[in-house]
């Protein structure tokens, strides 16, 4: 008796490794903004499709771009810009066929919701009681360069540069809005409703590109077929339904 409770535990330890073995894993690399937007589109994948676990990365779409130049094993990249995908398709990154636009986001300027400042409009950042402004990093996070892009059509960029605390991700200026440790700064819509309690929204930023985010199949991977149907699910309308309820719009 003891025999075979012993081989029956066996088997089942043989079944576990099994179909941990069955599980395969994709990576999925991702602006910093997307994150609440594509874990909650992951989770639903997941479901649907047992068989693969998606792995996520975010950080600024810059950063994440150096990470696949040095060799980082990535199956599916997703920016906050064209810059960036034009850039690692340029770089033989991605297999351009599989490079879709899937949503679309604004840039706005916002303020700690307790904010006494009389900041109403893009031209108020001049004001001398105006005294710490955030914003991505032009050179590697994409909210940084619309940011810069705007203020430089507006005439303001070089005027404002003693102003500016510049952060690794948009993510980042917005923690520093949550806290009160700048005065105002420069956030994607979508990342200013998760923190609504927090920071207030003084306008929508004009004079840059449009905010389209692309998304690609990395050309070096290994598990493309799993990986394009994670994009295929992106694309689709369930996953379109999650990203508007995230507050993102179709590209």
């Amino acid at each position: 008796m003891k025999k075979l409770v012993v081989i029956a535990l066996l088997m089942m330890g043989l079944l576990t490794v099994q179909t941990a073995q069955a599980e395969e894993e994709i990576i999925v690399s991702a602006a910093a903004s997307l994150t609440g937007a594509l874990t909650a589109a992951g989770q639903k994948f997941e479901q649907a499709n047992p068989e693969i676990k998606v792995v996520f990365n975010f950080a600024s779409s810059g950063s994440l771009l150096q990470q696949m130049i040095q060799g980082a094993p990535v199956d599916v990249f997703a920016s906050a810009d064209q810059k960036s995908m034009d850039d690692a398709q340029e770089k033989k990154l991605i297999s351009p066929e599989s490079r879709k636009n899937f949503v679309q986001n604004k840039l706005v300027l916002a303020v700690p919701a307790d904010s006494k400042l009389n900041i109403k409009e893009i031209a108020d950042l001049a004001l001398p009681e105006v005294k710490r402004i955030s914003l991505g990093n032009p050179e590697s996070v994409p909210a940084g360069r619309y940011a810069r892009e705007s203020l430089t059509n507006y005439g303001l960029w070089e005027k404002l540069a003693d102003k500016f605390i510049y952060a690794n991700a948009v993510t980042q200026v917005l923690d520093y809005l949550r806290r009160g440790e700048v005065d105002a700064g420069f956030v994607f819509l979508t990342d200013a409703k998760i923190a609504q309690d927090k920071v207030k929204v003084i306008m929508e930023v004009p004079k840059h590109k449009a905010v389209i985010y692309p998304i690609a199949v990395l050309d070096a991977s290994k598990k493309k077929e799993s990986a394009k149907r994670f994009v295929d699910f992106i694309l689709s309308d369930k996953g379109m339904e999650i990203f508007v309820q995230f507050g993102f719009g179709k590209p």
